[in-house]
């Protein structure tokens, strides 16, 4: 399966991902060995996800989540 996923950086920033693995990427990310946005802004926490049954389908979904302003992006949170 593959996975769109949004965590609230220490900062309160959200950052937007895709991955196989959603609990090995949040572990990755609270390394230091995620993205170079989130390793200055540790730790994260995991606040949502969607699966999808292909790549293009969950990375299409990551850039749309991106484009999004942070309101938008708290009712997607908020919205389990």
């Amino acid at each position: 399966m593959h996975y769109t996923y949004i965590v609230e950086c220490s900062d309160g920033t959200f950052y937007t991902g895709y991955t196989t693995d959603v609990e090995r990427r949040v572990q990755e990310h609270n390394q230091g060995i995620g993205s170079k946005y989130t390793r200055s802004r540790l730790p994260v926490t995991l606040l949502y996800y969607e699966e999808y049954s292909s790549r293009s389908k969950a990375m299409k979904r990551e850039y749309e989540i991106k484009d999004l302003s942070r309101e938008e992006k708290e009712k997607i949170v908020n919205s389990d």
